[in-house]
């Protein structure tokens, strides 16, 4: 099962057109280009998760190209799934000006020892996190935790 974070429109733009700039530069025999080029790579990438639910194995990983990268570790005594919404803060700089673009996402949790989670999955559904948790808690035989709204419940 893997999760990655779509890379958003913007930055798929913007990196493909410094990678063409960049490329076009470098055969021209300009050396900034090389830098043009590592700027649109940085932006295409994205993260996520890959978990082995058979070998009972995680990773955390970054992917560029479709090939994706990362340390696999042991699964831990995994408790409960937890599904909650929290707001995310992206820095935007247009020219001379910035500023913060809030919005609403929905996040999924796998909760053990207690207090420590491994973040599974990162979107704006509320329903579509909760297809995830129902999968990973079916998986791994726990239970889910809704907490979208101030009355948490068990599913």
């Amino acid at each position: 099962m893997v999760h990655k974070r779509p890379v958003p429109t913007a930055k798929l733009i913007y990196g493909t057109g410094l990678i063409l700039i960049g490329g076009f530069t470098a055969i021209t025999g300009n050396i900034i280009g090389i830098i043009g080029i590592a700027l649109g790579i940085y932006f295409l990438k994205s993260d996520g998760i890959e978990i082995d639910l058979k070998n009972k194995k995680y990773r955390n990983i970054i992917s560029l190209f479709g090939v994706s990268y990362g340390q696999w570790k042991a699964f831990p005594e995994i408790e409960y799934v937890s599904v909650f919404k929290t707001t995310q803060t992206t820095r935007v700089w247009v020219s001379t000006a910035s500023t913060n673009v809030t919005n609403t996402v929905v996040k999924v949790n796998l909760f053990y020892n207690t207090n420590k989670k491994i973040e599974v999955y990162v979107c704006d559904n509320t329903d579509d996190a909760f297809i995830i948790a129902k999968q990973m808690a079916n998986a791994l035989n726990i239970d889910v935790l809704d907490a979208t709204s101030r009355e948490t419940k068990w599913l």
